[in-house]
């Protein structure tokens, strides 16, 4: 369990150090030109990496159903619509949002059983955790209005 919360620490650091670095290409480049470098670089990393690995046996997919292969495609979603999302409403806020969305959409795959995924009974706790972040992102948002300044020594 140490070792699963370890990495989920580690992939959730690169996830937010990676937006950062999206953000700053795309102030220099365009949104798709961030997303064919972002996922270009990654590809052949993973393409070199795995090759040092696990050898050509990387190649074999045996008994993996066809339509997961879009996940690739579903990736370029995500970095085009992070890039843009932080663009728009600055990386903490976006980011924010976006964990709230992958959090509420993991809980309602995970108690339909959808996507080959094992059923999961869906609680009141489960819930009231999504909602409880929710609060958080509306707090968050709310505490960063411009309060109008008051000269108190005029008073």
């Amino acid at each position: 369990m140490i070792s699963g919360l370890l990495l989920a620490l580690t992939a959730g650091t690169l996830v937010g150090l990676q937006n950062i670095f999206n953000s700053k290409v795309n102030e220099r480049a365009g949104s798709w030109t961030t997303t064919t470098l972002v996922l270009g670089m990654g590809f052949l990393a993973s393409l070199t990496i795995g090759l040092i690995f696990e050898g050509t046996h990387m190649f074999t997919l045996d008994h993996m159903k066809p339509w997961y292969w879009i996940s690739g495609l579903i990736g370029i979603g995500v970095v085009t619509c992070l890039v843009k999302g932080i663009r728009l409403l600055g990386p903490t806020y976006a980011i924010s949002i976006v964990l709230t969305s992958q959090l509420g959409f993991a809980l309602l795959w995970d108690s339909l059983g959808l996507f080959g995924l094992e059923k999961v009974p869906f609680t009141f706790k489960q819930l009231l955790g999504v909602l409880v972040i929710v609060g958080g992102i509306f707090v968050f948002k709310l505490s960063g209005r411009d309060v109008p300044e008051h000269n108190f020594e005029q008073a």
